[in-house]
């Protein structure tokens, strides 16, 4: 959004004393030996083999029904399990994902085991060698030594020792890994995670002051997280700055309850919010002090599983401008009032009413949520939620702190946590590699070559390589808004294309060598089909520019299935530091090639041609808002071909299927105002391709738009900031 208003030594060997010498002989010869010891080199430590095969890639020959597929074997969850069909033989093959050094694999079968069944290991998955064969296996939990390098273990199971299938709770395999040191899970958070209790004192005091270091600092490197324990508090005003996540301990909102505010406002910015970005508030209670809490944000800013006993004002005091946000799994007993708010989403939550919208108000499952109007009022309303899965969270069990990952959700509806304890999995902080300021992509590769999940403290992370996500079921989280900066040119982030991965809470940020892609869900050509378990995208957002100069050609690309984008802000800054139309050159925001992948809530902005284009087949997106680039500095420098300008969100024409609701582009050339723009929005016509309640809008008349999608829709004209709206398309 613009300046300007727009509505993470050895202990010595102890030497046994010797016995007492018999003779001067001994002592001689004693000494020598001792002195030919001591020239030799010590043995080498040999490091605790480590558990590799956990989340990685893994198929089966059968599997008894849609509750025991292969990947309940390696998941390492002992309520989980692959079991096979009642038939001999079938096996269990898992992809360590590089040749390792084998040292022993552990069996652990449910009541259905083998008798008979052999270890086999490959090194490309065409040619297997046996490395151990028992006609006598006895079931319960076996262990079984094997040795040699190899990326692919078999279970290859022979004779059944019950009328069922084979049934493995764990499928384990042991091995070094690349001689490197074992990296630890778990351990403390850093000095910028900040926990509290009910009984911790000066909690207002160190709120303060962490906002107050932090209210104007966007483009600063503070990074912090304040994280409450389950309890009450009282007379808190918790103002949220920049890079700042304040967030509950408990597993329901409930559990952490304020009696008093979490509060963005606009005072350091004159009463303007537009520029309220990069920061988060999740899993509390509020009684607001005066009934309504006040929440003044923009772009890149979530407020996700709270409850608000109380109304919710989204527009600074005073009521300046306010562009934008997001909010899911929530529940505001009152009133929510946008007033100033140009375009909001909300998903899967409940509200007490909603009082008014600007251009484009959007929900998705939300009770209380007004019925679609559009474009007066400018409410867009789906009933449910084609697909959600929330974002995972920290939280405490007893005393030990615990990521929960919370089950994917069909069709959902109101919050997640209305009946009870959400539905999920507790996943302990052991399993996690906390990363901290410092720590190098080589040591972060390697965490999740261990099998860890990563936990990122807040902090800023410079990468002079892509982190590889691999192993399916992976979680990356990160604290206070931790941010990425790729160095000499590498993408930051790849994803293989396996299921279940979580990328959530984080911010990637281009340096100043161009990349040709930030983040990479997936490879080229990706094709699996994750429907099941996709890949989710949560609160990850990315900036070319603003902090420093930054380039990237492409900034998120999404190759694998059945992905979901859930709140992202992919963003080439228009303001701030190192930035100009060729200084943060980044000519693609989003590019979509996977099938069936889902947006909900994508905020895209400032891109040099196209922000987001569509490839997949069956593609949806719920609420998309856009700013073409403010910086363009005259007609020639946007023309595309015989087309004025690159639209905001292309389909590209060979798409037959897809569909958006709530779609926004707004333009603001504020450096040459006689720019005009074709459209916002281009698509084929066809009659599975479909959009509801679209909008365009020229800011106070800098620059204008010739239609809305494709060549249908009126055009912008004058300063009077009007939108031009359709229905819906075709």
């Amino acid at each position: 959004m613009p300046a300007v208003g727009i509505p993470v030594a050895t202990p010595p060997h102890g030497r046994r004393p010797a016995a007492a010498c018999r003779g001067i002989a001994a002592t001689v010869v004693t000494a020598l030996v001792a002195a030919l010891l001591a020239l030799l080199p010590a043995p080498a430590a040999q490091a605790a083999p480590v558990l590799l095969s956990q989340g990685k890639p893994v198929i089966a020959s059968s599997q008894e029904n849609g509750g025991t597929a292969a990947a309940g074997a390696v998941d390492g969850d002992l309520g989980t399990r692959w079991s096979s069909a009642f038939s001999d033989p079938q096996w269990l093959q898992v992809d360590l994902g590089a040749p390792v050094a084998l040292e022993r694999v552990e069996l652990r079968w449910e009541a259905a085991y083998a008798t008979a069944y052999r270890i086999e290991t490959s090194v490309d998955g065409a040619t297997w060698s046996t490395v151990h064969s028992t006609t006598t296996g006895a079931g319960g939990t076996e262990t079984v030594a094997v040795s040699g390098t190899a990326r692919h273990v078999r279970m290859q199971g022979l004779t059944r020792a019950t009328p069922y299938g084979y049934s493995l709770w764990e499928f384990q395999v042991y091995g070094a890994t690349d001689g490197g040191p074992v990296l630890p899970g778990g351990g403390d958070l850093g000095p910028n995670v900040h926990i509290m209790d009910p009984s911790t004192p000066g909690i207002q005091a160190k709120l303060d002051q962490v906002f107050q270091q932090q209210e104007s600092a966007q483009f600063g490197n503070g990074r912090h997280a304040f994280l409450f324990k389950p309890g009450t508090y009282n007379g808190l005003n918790a103002q949220i700055g920049f890079y700042t996540q304040i967030a509950g301990l408990g597993l329901r909102p409930d559990d952490t309850t304020f009696n008093g505010d979490v509060t963005v406002d606009a005072g350091w910015f004159n009463g303007n919010a537009t520029q309220n970005f990069w920061r988060s508030a999740e899993n509390l209670a509020l009684n607001p002090v005066n009934g309504t809490n006040r929440w003044a944000v923009s772009q890149a800013a979530s407020f996700r599983r709270m409850h608000v006993k109380g109304g919710l004002n989204l527009a600074p005091s005073g009521y300046g401008w306010a562009s934008g946000g997001y909010i899911a799994d929530s529940k505001i007993d009152g009133t929510v009032g946008p007033y100033s708010q140009q375009q909001w989403y909300t998903r899967d939550s409940t509200v007490g009413g909603w009082t008014n919208g600007v251009w484009n108000m959007t929900f998705s499952g939300v009770e209380g949520a007004p019925v679609t109007s559009f474009p007066d009022p400018p409410y867009t309303t789906l009933d449910t939620t084609p697909i959600s899965r929330e974002k995972p969270f920290l939280h405490l069990d007893g005393n030990e702190l615990k990521v929960f990952a919370p089950a994917k959700r069909t069709n959902a509806r109101g919050v997640s946590w209305a009946n009870g304890t959400p539905q999920g999995e507790s996943i302990p902080l052991d399993r996690f590699y906390v990363v901290k300021p410092g720590a190098t992509a080589a040591t972060i590769n390697a965490a999740l070559a261990q099998g860890l999940h990563l936990l990122f403290t807040p902090g800023v992370y410079h990468v002079d390589r892509t982190i590889e996500v691999d192993r399916a079921d992976t979680i990356v989280l990160g604290l206070g808004l931790a941010t990425i900066i790729p160095d000499n040119g590498v993408t930051a982030m790849r994803v293989a294309d396996v299921d279940g991965v979580r990328l959530a809470g984080f911010l990637i940020d281009a340096g100043p060598v161009n990349s040709p892609t930030l983040l990479e869900i997936g490879p080229q050509g990706a094709s699996a089909d994750h429907a099941a378990n996709p890949t989710t995208v949560q609160d990850v957002y990315i900036r070319i520019g603003g902090a420093g100069a930054g380039k990237a050609t492409t900034s998120m690309v999404v190759n694998s299935d059945d992905t979901i984008v859930d709140h992202t802000w992919v963003w080439r800054a228009d303001h701030g530091e190192g930035w100009g139309w060729e200084t943060n050159r980044a000519d693609y925001g989003v590019r979509v090639n996977g099938d069936d992948v889902l947006a909900t809530g994508l905020f895209v902005e400032h891109f040099n041609k196209y922000d987001v284009e569509w490839y997949g087949e069956r593609g949806r997106t719920i609420f998309f808002q856009n700013e073409k680039a403010y910086d363009a500095p005259n007609q020639a420098a946007i023309q595309n071909g015989l087309t004025k300008g690159y639209a905001a969100y292309r389909v590209d024409d060979s798409v037959d299927v897809h569909e958006g609701w709530g779609l926004g582009s707004y333009c603001y050339y504020n450096v040459d105002p006689t720019i005009r723009q074709d459209h916002g929005f281009k698509a084929p016509v066809k009659p599975g391709v479909k959009f509801h309640s679209l909008l365009v809008v020229s800011l106070g008349g800098n620059g204008q738009y010739e239609h809305v999608i494709n060549d249908i829709g009126s055009p912008t004209s004058g300063t009077a900031t009007i939108p031009s709206t359709i229905v819906s398309f075709p």
